[in-house]
């Protein structure tokens, strides 16, 4: 799970694991793979390397965490 933060400043918790896409448009918009789409104020690489963590902390794809992607 990653928390990610919206425009009007609330935060909240995705699981990252329905994450479609991330664009910027230019606000960040992620694209889940439901097809929803939610705004954030983090831009696209915050939210990468929070994937990222979050990949590593699960242990997706092999990542272990003293490892760069």
């Amino acid at each position: 799970m990653v928390t990610l933060t919206r425009l009007n400043g609330k935060t909240f918790t995705l699981n990252a694991l329905y994450i479609e896409q991330v664009e910027a448009f230019p606000d960040t918009t992620i694209t889940l793979t439901s097809g929803k789409k939610l705004v954030v104020i983090e831009t696209v690489s915050e939210v990468e390397e929070c994937v990222i963590a979050f990949y590593r902390k699960i242990n997706v794809l092999g990542l272990q965490g003293d490892k760069e992607v």
